[in-house]
């Protein structure tokens, strides 16, 4: 089992979002998602996020809010419990990420990217400021078959 961070970083009217378009063999090849990747050996998850940030697009992040946690199932793939943080407090100026093209997306576009069905229904709740979540979602390849969502 693998476990993982995404981080929305937000600027009041979009997130940063990564198009990931430059790994092989990527899971999310083509994909836009947040920041993030895999937790390190001892590492905390929020520590993971905010050392993926700053590899991934030169940000150093001021605050961290934890917002839920998905747990991914698919038949294809590893499962993956993935710790989901936004952030609206950073500083640093945006560096070329190797894992895909980073852009500043309008918070109403981003479900209309290609992006994983799933996380259509978590980025809405971030949108809409939603309390602490927990979101299973089960998928065969790349079809969304069943979730369960929990607000906390």
């Amino acid at each position: 089992m693998i476990n993982s961070t995404l981080c929305y970083i937000d600027n009041g009217s979009s997130y940063l979002m990564l198009h990931r378009v430059k790994k092989k063999n990527d899971i999310n090849h083509d994909k836009w998602i947040g920041v993030g990747g895999k937790l390190e050996e001892g590492e905390s998850p929020e520590e993971c996020a905010r050392r993926e940030v700053l590899e991934e697009t030169g940000l150093t992040l001021g605050n961290l809010r934890f917002r839920g946690i998905l747990f991914f199932f698919n038949t294809m793939y590893e499962t993956e419990f993935i710790y989901v943080y936004s952030s609206d407090v950073y500083s640093g100026e945006i560096k070329e990420c190797d894992e895909g093209e980073l852009e500043w997306v309008n918070k109403e576009d981003v479900t209309s990217l290609p992006i994983w069905e799933g996380d259509r229904i978590f980025l809405d709740l971030l949108v809409k400021d939603s309390p602490f979540f927990t979101l299973k979602l089960e998928y065969e390849g790349d079809t969304l078959v069943s979730y369960d969502l929990r607000i906390h």
